[in-house]
């Protein structure tokens, strides 16, 4: 079977195990299933850190991701949706002073600064940003511990892994039979303009059908062609930043792959990382933009 096949058997696994969870699953059994891909994905991160020989508090990555993401869960089941914010800044205050701390007795630690740095920075990369997918999921609609997400969060979590992923595959498919100018071979040798071009235009074209599937109407969100086009553009864009991003870790851990959980696709941060600054991204402009 070749790569192209395994990842999309994969992704069709996936995304029925997604669809199936996001329509019955209670919220209660959504947040365990954040909290633990969340907790996957920091390891492999500090896993690449243990490659370049940098030291790193992994538990406090792992606490800092559960809190992180379960407390912001907790807000909106107890309808106290306006202090997410406010619990997200005092986690990363208790989790910047915690680090400090479990700093100071290391002896033989020559690297502190850096173990300091990385161990924030993965908190930050990964279940952060990852946390917004909790935020698109329950902030429209806010289900008791034993009820389903609501319509908004199950559209607006599926329009958003719909285009980037969507965005992969036509990246991987015209950049490895048309690639021919390299877009940053010192980070991805592999990933080429024509990939990208073409990615972001099979993002725009899965953005533009599942506007017109959904009839512009996600939930209580209410979208017009030009913020379909707008998101199918910036949302693959933003993907293929997340996906560099990655690389440049890989590449300097000297691996292939984050992980090797999901045949075809590597770790779970493989298949996270084109979607972790998307998901802020959507979050924020139906927040700001269409919420009203």
């Amino acid at each position: 079977m070749t790569v192209l096949n395994k990842r999309i058997a994969s992704g069709l696994c996936l995304g029925t195990a997604l669809l199936l969870v996001a329509n019955w699953a209670p919220s209660l059994t959504i947040c365990a299933l954040l909290c633990a891909i969340a907790t996957i994905a920091v390891l492999e991160f500090y896993q690449l850190l243990d490659a370049m020989t940098i030291p790193s508090f992994r538990i406090m990555g792992v606490v800092a991701s559960i809190l992180l993401i379960a407390g912001t869960w907790l807000s909106f089941t107890l309808k106290t949706a306006a202090l997410a914010g406010e619990h997200e800044l005092i986690i990363l205050f208790v989790t910047i002073i915690a680090i400090l701390i479990r700093q100071f007795p290391q002896k033989n630690n020559d690297q502190p600064l850096a173990t300091m740095a990385c161990t924030l920075f993965g908190i930050l990369y990964v279940p952060f940003l990852f946390n917004y997918f909790t935020k698109l999921a329950f902030t429209w609609e806010c289900p008791s511990w034993l009820d389903p997400i609501g319509p908004t969060g199950r559209w607006l979590v599926f329009y958003l892994i719909a285009v980037v992923k969507s965005t992969d595959i036509g990246a991987f498919v015209i950049g490895s039979r048309l690639g021919r100018h390299k877009l940053i071979p010192r980070i991805s040798p592999s990933k080429t303009w024509e990939g990208f071009i073409g990615g972001v235009a099979v993002g725009l074209l899965a953005s533009l059908c599942v506007y017109f599937l959904a009839d512009g109407h996600f939930g209580v969100i209410t979208m017009n062609i030009y913020d379909a086009i707008i998101l199918g553009i910036l949302l693959p864009a933003l993907g293929t930043v997340g996906d560099l991003t990655e690389s440049m870790l890989k590449r300097a851990a000297n691996s292939k792959d984050a992980g090797r959980l999901i045949p075809g696709m590597g770790g779970m941060l493989d298949v996270m990382d084109s979607l972790l600054f998307g998901a802020p991204a959507l979050y924020m402009y139906t927040k700001i933009l269409l919420a009203f």
